[in-house]
């Protein structure tokens, strides 16, 4: 055998081996699966929804409970920031504060973002579970999916596991939930198998007429020029709400979208737009779905009070934009909404926002 033909046989076995190690330590989703659901209620039952009853729900991305005393790497566009994880004692006195305002809204629903487990800068601790300890008695029910899973992600801020997740908690009878996977990026084939794997976390909620309450949870990318990735996720994400839709099931989608309302990209410093497009990619949705913060709120007398995003940029001294939000199918009444600000401005680099509706009366 000659010596090219020995090199190029050695260079094709390690490219199988390392192909081979990559696709052990990274994560493969199918595109649709069933999520496990719990309801641990200890003495009675959790109720059912009734037609026509009221409903408050809350979405909130929690960044891992990583709390504002930090810019970590991502937050600078050029990747300087300084910090590449929160400590154990920030990440604590975060989950009791999360919890202190669990208890203070006491929403029937919750859906949260960026819930860490088994993550080698959060310390491998499955936050949700320590939440569930501190509000079992609020929330019976739950569902959780991962949307970033990885054994080792070779970036040198990270250098080890992570796992991150969607998670809903609900007060009310949650009978089952489905993971549905988001378009991905096309990225290089090696380096796109470390990313996160977004997705539409869905839970339906039994009502007492045999419909059921379907509720959405996602975290989508963010927006990358020349890339119609997020373009793509919202088109799904639309397509599963007309679905609710044409089948008459009602239906909530909450969650960080990652994009601006109408008009909020040209309020922005320039230095502060490099993330979003200036035509919101999220016009599909609100074209044919109510939303709160709706673009009549955010360009109203006080656009400041439906800001949800406090950025981790210390060009930024506070709230000063929108990419949380609550869809609600048109057969659902909004009550009221706020985006709750004044004491959670420490606890996350995004606020709760917070809904009352009316579920339809039900025939």
């Amino acid at each position: 055998m000659s010596r090219l033909l020995r090199a190029a046989l050695f260079l094709a076995l390690f490219a199988v081996f390392m192909g081979g190690l990559i696709y052990e330590v990274t994560w493969h989703p199918a595109r649709h699966e069933r999520m496990p659901v719990s309801c641990n209620a200890k003495d009675v039952a959790p109720p059912t929804l009734v037609p026509g009853q009221a409903l408050k729900v809350m979405t909130w991305n929690i960044q891992y409970l990583a709390g504002k005393r930090y810019v970590f790497w991502y937050d600078m566009a050029d990747g300087s920031g300084p910090d590449e994880r929160p400590t154990p004692e920030d990440i604590a006195y975060n989950l009791d504060e999360v919890a202190r305002v669990l208890r203070d809204e006491q929403p029937d629903i919750v859906l949260l973002q960026e819930v860490d487990d088994g993550a080698k800068n959060t310390d491998y601790v499955n936050q949700l579970a320590l939440l569930q300890e501190r509000v079992t008695d609020l929330y019976p029910c739950s569902t959780e999916a991962f949307y970033w899973k990885s054994d080792f992600v070779p970036d040198s801020h990270i250098y080890g596991s992570v796992g991150t997740k969607l998670a809903t908690l609900s007060r009310y009878q949650m009978d089952k939930a489905e993971r549905l996977q988001l378009p991905s990026p096309d990225g290089n084939l090696i380096g796109r198998q470390f990313d996160p794997k977004r997705a539409l976390l869905v839970s339906y909620l039994p009502m007492n007429n045999g419909q059921h309450l379907a509720v959405v949870n996602t975290h989508l990318g963010e927006f990358k020029p020349g890339d119609d990735t997020v373009q793509r996720q919202v088109a799904a994400t639309t397509q599963l709400l007309n679905a609710f839709e044409q089948a008459g099931t009602p239906w909530i989608s909450g969650g960080d979208f990652n994009l601006l309302p109408q008009g909020q990209y040209q309020r922005l410093p320039a230095g502060q737009r490099e993330h979003y497009a200036p035509d919101s990619e999220l016009h599909a949705l609100w074209d044919k779905y109510p939303m709160i913060p709706s673009n009549e709120d955010v360009n109203g007398d006080e656009p400041r009070e439906w800001y949800t995003r406090f950025p981790n940029d210390p060009r930024v001294s506070g709230p000063d934009r929108t990419q949380d939000y609550l869809f609600y199918s048109p057969t659902l009444k909004r009550v009221d909404a706020q985006v709750r600000q004044a004491d959670t401005l420490l606890i996350s680099d995004h606020l709760p926002v917070i809904a009352r509706f009316l579920l339809p009366a039900g025939q």
